[in-house]
């Protein structure tokens, strides 16, 4: 008998922690609150799903996904860890060759995303559903919002509980337009944004949305909006620019509209080759926090961290900075010199040279990662090092990691070409190598 109690209890448990927490859009005089369990819940989200605990700390309480691989797993990760989770629908994209006029297709693709609904409506980590990720991305069959459309009248047919959304990569007049006139069953706009974060929540209001939205993804300025060398590089902020932006960028143009913005996921929480290794990534492909993720600590929590990551003030090469559009010769001995400051001055930095993407992917898309070039340098100390150039012409990068004993990082990379050596040219001059190990991880 007391078996069976204990069966029944365990069950029990089972059947009610596998039951929704309903969530719904309530407006008021003072805007729009997305209510969860019938109190208050302002999106401080990440997208991605890894580093939990770090995201707990920092007080952020959502996570976003983009499909539903391994859903069920990071459903269970969050609400073991009392987070919610934008449940992303990989609506196929008409860039990658989905044709939208194919009906036996876009009929396969929302029976597709029921099963997956069906599946995982009743999870109580689940607080919404993003019906598409960028399906704007380069497109120009407008048919996609009628497939949006059907996947989100699906969803309200077979999910009463938590609401739709649809993420556009940026905004202009026409993407709202299409998604009210085409997806009115879309309860709730997101947007993509970068660099032009400073002008999306006004421009959504403008373009004439008048429902909620969120800020689904934002960061540092993207890799298509910044200054380029000569030869075509972008130019990455350091850490510390990048730090500067996160806190400015939120506090004005996602906390300052809460009257209509239900909250942000902040893009990348986690690490991914795209454009570089640093690009988007809050952290180190080791997992270590970077330096910007102090100024989500103070725009969550209120309050600056008790121990700040190391901060960068220049990053030069051969007296250069990156927008000299620098070039070097094969095989010639260079200067690097780093500026920096750390509150405890206990530091490790760590110096590498890696070639320059050549990938020509966009809106994500995979990108392979790129080793490091090994057997360059002669000195590596923590305010400057020497290397030789690479032998071999084309474009590359010098970067420069510093990391405090609590494992936070600060970096910084710089562009530079490399010519090839002439027969008319002196020998290039015999330096030292100093090893680097070939099982030195990748920043």
């Amino acid at each position: 008998m007391k078996k069976l109690l204990t069966l029944f209890v365990l069950c029990s448990s089972i059947l009610v922690s596998a039951q929704a927490i309903p969530v719904r859009v309530v407006q008021s005089d003072h805007g729009f609150t997305l209510m969860r369990g019938g109190e208050p819940y302002y999106i401080r989200g990440a997208g991605g799903h890894d580093n939990l605990d770090e995201l707990l700390v920092l007080g952020g309480n959502s996570i976003r996904t983009w499909s539903a691989e391994d859903a069920g797993e990071i459903l269970d990760a969050a609400e073991a860890h009392g987070l919610t989770v934008m449940f992303g629908l990989w609506v196929q994209h008409e860039r990658h060759g989905f044709n939208y006029n194919d009906e036996t297709a876009v009929q396969a693709q929302l029976d597709h995303f029921r099963e997956i609904v069906t599946t995982y409506k009743d999870h109580p980590a689940l607080l919404l559903w993003g019906v598409g990720n960028e399906v704007d991305l380069f497109y120009s069959n407008t048919k996609v919002w009628d497939a949006v459309q059907d996947i989100a009248a699906m969803i309200h047919e077979v999910d009463p509980n938590h609401p739709t959304s649809t993420v556009t990569a940026g905004i202009d007049s026409t993407e709202i337009y299409l998604i009210k006139t085409r997806a009115p069953d879309i309860d709730i706009f997101a947007c993509n944004t970068y660099g032009d974060l400073y002008k999306t929540p006004s421009n959504i209001i403008k373009y004439g949305w008048e429902g909620p939205f969120i800020i689904a993804e934002w960061g540092p300025n993207g890799h298509w909006e910044v200054e380029k060398t000569e030869w075509g590089a972008p130019i990455e902020q350091t850490s510390t620019e990048k730090a500067e932006s996160y806190g400015s960028r939120y506090g004005n143009y996602i906390a300052s509209y809460r009257d209509q913005c239900i909250g942000s996921y902040v893009f990348l929480w986690g690490q991914k080759q795209e454009t570089t290794s640093t690009w988007y990534g809050l952290f180190t492909e080791g997992g270590n926090p970077t330096e910007p993720l102090d100024r989500l600590y103070a725009a969550w929590q209120g309050e600056e961290p008790m121990n700040a990551a190391p901060s960068i003030a220049s990053l030069t090469l051969d007296n250069r900075t990156a927008s000299n559009s620098i070039y070097l010769k094969a095989e010639d001995v260079y200067e690097a010199a780093v500026v920096f400051s750390d509150d405890r001055n206990d530091v490790d930095v760590d110096w590498f040279v890696y070639s320059e993407s050549t990938a020509q992917s966009a809106g994500g898309d995979f990108e392979d990662a790129i080793p490091p070039v090994l057997g360059l340098f002669s000195r590596r100390g923590d305010n400057s090092a020497r290397f030789r150039a690479p032998e071999e012409e084309g474009a590359y990068r010098l970067y420069v990691f510093i990391t405090d004993d609590a494992g936070k990082v600060a970096y910084a990379n710089i562009p530079f070409y490399v010519n090839p050596r002439l027969e008319s040219d002196p020998p290039a001059r015999s330096i030292r190598l100093k090893p680097q190990s070939l099982d030195i991880p990748a920043p």
